[in-house]
């Protein structure tokens, strides 16, 4: 028979990975102890067969050929046996009828007679007795091994060797006396490590463990459909069981393994394969591409229930019996665990399991870490500013609105802050208004006939065919479909706040709600603005809103009634006087981002509804913003100044306000919070002056511009880094958060103070010599004699 098995070649022993040809190496010196064994038990039973031999010596049976032989024996037993006339006559009886019967040890073995065992009525106990077989003392019973059949002239001659049956109890024997050995090997006293050392062999396994995850990886990434087995070996590392570095390992493979997805994973989903489709011959190249996305998505899968279960560990507080891992160390691995999730979702948003993981991401928004909570927001977060189609922003929606219902509105509010970040903004219903409507479709086979000849049908139905084809190749997603997602995203969205706003007003969620609806007001259906409207009303006449929130519930009104409500005919006063009440309630120190809000709800409320303001509510909110401009941060003033300039600029005799001269009857009164009623234009804009003094050169620049009347052209008018930017931007861009003035200020040198030198330290030469003689000449100190001088004194 011809040896098939080839001898491997260099090339594949160098693609065999180090732990097969490990495993190899140890099955091998396996097979060897056991061979050895077996040789050392075979070798003990032949010499104890030997001994036995020596010690006993068998008597043969009978042998009927050899009769001479058998009647030595026959006189041996009767010299041997008792004398008859010892025994009873009963006994002497049963002895001759037992004599007569054909019994296992008298019977001749040679012979092929059968043995007679027919059960009789009457039998006596001595003949049950004499009818069981004896056990004798026997060699032990072999058992053939075939071996290969020899073929010569005469024929095929079969061949057997006999293995001896091995002793069962023997061999436990010998097994349990190898325990004990090993037991006793086994308490010898390991050697004692001291700290230095132990430390140096727990860096030595790391950096063994490391450089073995590195090889792995860059094996997986150089060629990554035909190294799945080490992916697989890779991942199954994230159960390393040595407690010195299992921690460590495990955040490293983890981290290993999110990189290595990122990168090998195809930019599509990868679906399962029909019944059919696997029945299909195909080529090898498509058969290996359909191994490689099956192992892919199996081993992704694995992936995502390892970092799923050691989350859900760490949540439960539960320590598996082989674990080897403190409580303590899972709260680690819990947050590496979930870094990784967050980067999968933002990096891989088109790929298999994307919702699974958006359900495992989302309802750790709400956990009591604040770490873990934070990363998550800021995932979903990327993943909304990043999301062009709309299908990952849905999905993470929808699981919002359910958390929210499902715990009773008692989340965090950052949960609903993310909604801010939708990228639903850019949608406008005025441009997509050509998308929405019906395209023209194709003509009918009754308007060709009518309509074109013969020819004429021909090319327009090969032109249709081409249409078709060209939309059906389309990679781009069109834009009614986007639509049709932002529009299913918005109506989520809006019944969360809904929910929100009819069941838990007095909820810590109303802050992001309002914030909300103050961002997407343009996108609500008109049927909704009535009823809207009157709930934000009634929310700011309850009392119970900070000013913070009241400013959010007029910015939605106001949302609401300059984009789709311009149709409606309400009058949003209530709106206005509630602002103006609320403006001298603003924090002036580091936390004056509400001033942000109050320059958004300004600017649509007068830039965009100019036609609908009077002249005295614009009076009275111009005086009331300079007085607020000379209290707040340099930032918040200048953007109140650019308001200023946008009032100046908007509505015509509004300046007024920078002459001395009062106009009509009555007093400004500053503390009425009714601006149609206040008398603005019998005061004056003297706050200006003192913004001219300011220390801040923009708010210099920008008072001394309002007090030349905000002119746009020559001496008096602004730059235009200045002047072409809104409030809100020049709000930001003068913030001082990082603890930096903007402009920076010029650095002035300081004045050293000059030491003095020892050479012409002096100007006037008298007293320079003067001290000369002094310090050369030696005083010899006296005491000093003040009772002289006091009766000189007492005496003039």
């Amino acid at each position: 028979r011809k040896n098939t098995k080839r001898v491997p070649s260099f090339r594949k022993l160098l693609r065999t990975s180090q732990i097969k040809l490990d495993n190899k190496l140890k099955n091998k010196q396996y097979k060897q102890k056991s061979a050895a064994k077996k040789y050392r038990k075979e070798q003990k039973k032949l010499r104890e067969a030997v001994r036995d031999a020596i010690s006993r010596k068998p008597f043969p049976l009978e042998e009927p050929k050899k009769k001479q032989v058998a009647g030595k024996w026959e006189e041996k037993e009767e010299e041997d046996a008792l004398p008859l006339d010892m025994m009873d006559e009963d006994d002497l009886k049963l002895m001759e009828d037992l004599a007569q019967k054909a019994s296992f040890l008298t019977r001749d073995l040679s012979s092929n007679e059968p043995v007679h065992i027919k059960k009789r009525k009457h039998e006596s106990v001595i003949e049950k007795y004499e009818k069981v077989p004896r056990r004798l003392q026997t060699e032990p019973e072999k058992e053939l091994i075939h071996l290969l059949p020899i073929k010569d002239k005469s024929g095929i001659i079969p061949q057997a060797v006999e293995k001896p049956v091995l002793d069962v109890a023997h061999d436990e024997e010998e097994d349990a006396e190898e325990m004990e050995e090993e037991e006793d090997f086994n308490e010898e006293p390991l050697p004692v490590l001291t700290p230095e050392e132990m430390a140096a062999q727990r860096r030595q396994k790391l950096q063994e463990r490391k450089m073995h995850i590195a090889a792995l990886a860059s094996a997986i990434l150089s060629e990554p459909d035909s190294n799945m087995k080490k992916l697989k070996e890779l991942r199954s590392m994230l159960m390393e069981q040595d407690p010195n570095v299992a921690v460590i390992v495990r955040k490293l493979v983890m981290v290993s393994l999110m990189e290595i997805f990122k990168d090998i994973a195809p930019s599509y989903k990868i679906r399962p394969l029909t019944e059919a489709e696997k029945a299909t011959k195909v080529k090898k190249e498509t058969q290996k591409l359909r191994e490689f996305e099956e192992g892919l998505v199996s081993q992704y899968k694995f992936y995502l229930e390892n970092l799923e279960q050691t989350i859900k560990d760490w949540k439960q507080r539960k320590l598996k019996k082989s674990n080897v891992i403190s409580l303590k160390a899972y709260k680690g691995l819990a947050e590496v665990a979930v870094k990784c999730l967050c980067e999968l979702l933002v990096a891989l948003p088109h790929f298999n399991f994307h919702n699974n993981i958006i359900v495992l991401i989302v309802p750790l928004m709400n956990d009591p870490s604040k770490m873990i909570s934070e990363l998550c927001v800021e995932a979903v977060k990327k993943l909304f500013k990043q999301d062009k189609l709309g299908y990952a922003s849905l999905g993470v929606v929808k699981v919002i609105s359910g958390l929210v219902r499902g715990r009773n509105y008692d989340v965090r509010p950052e949960v609903l802050k993310v909604f801010l970040h939708l990228r639903i903004k850019e949608v406008e219903l005025q441009k997509d208004s050509e998308d929405i409507a019906p395209k023209k479709k194709f003509m009918t086979y009754k308007e060709k006939r009518k309509n074109l000849s013969r020819m004429q049908r021909k090319w327009k139905k090969a032109e249709e065919k081409l249409e078709r084809e060209l939309l059906e190749a389309e990679a781009s997603e069109s834009k009614e479909k986007k639509l049709k997602l932002h529009t299913e995203t918005l109506n989520i969205v809006f019944v969360t706040y809904f929910r929100i706003l009819k069941k838990a007003q007095k909820s810590p969620l109303l802050p992001a709600v309002l914030e909300g609806l103050a961002k997407f007001a343009h996108l609500i259906n008109v049927e909704f603005f009535d009823d809207l409207l009157i709930v934000l009303h009634s929310l700011i006449a309850s009392g119970d809103l900070s000013y913070r929130e009241s400013l959010h519930c007029i910015l939605s009104a106001f949302h609401i009634l300059s984009g789709q409500g311009d149709v409606l005919n309400i009058d949003p006063m209530k709106f206005y006087t509630h602002l103006y009440k609320t403006l001298f309630s603003l924090h002036a120190g580091g936390t004056n981002e509400d001033i942000g809000i109050v320059l958004q709800c300004l600017d649509v409320m007068f830039a965009k509804r100019r036609k609908q303001v009077s002249q005295q509510r614009a009076l009275a909110f111009l005086k009331r913003l300079s007085i607020l401009a000379l209290h707040v941060l340099p930032n918040s003033s200048v953007g109140i100044l650019a308001t200023n300039r946008l009032f100046m600029q908007t509505f015509p005799k509004m300046d007024l306000l920078l002459d001395n001269e009062s106009q009509g009857s009555g007093v400004y009164l500053p503390e009425l919070d009714e601006p149609e009623h206040c008398n603005a234009q019998n005061t004056a804009l003297w706050e200006l002056h003192l913004l001219q003094r300011h220390y801040h050169p923009t708010v210099q620049k920008f008072a001394s511009h309002l007090i030349a009347g905000a002119p746009t052209e020559g001496s008096g008018a602004l730059p235009l880094d200045l002047s072409q930017r809104s409030a809100a931007e020049l709000f930001e861009t003068y913030c001082i958060k990082g603890m930096s003035f903007n402009p920076p200020v010029a650095s002035v040198t300081p004045r050293r103070k000059d030491t003095f030198s020892q050479m012409d330290s002096f100007v006037d030469d008298e007293l320079k010599k003067q001290l000369q003689e002094h310090t050369s000449e030696t005083v010899a100190h006296k005491p000093l004699d003040f009772a002289k001088h006091l009766k000189e004194s007492s005496l003039v």
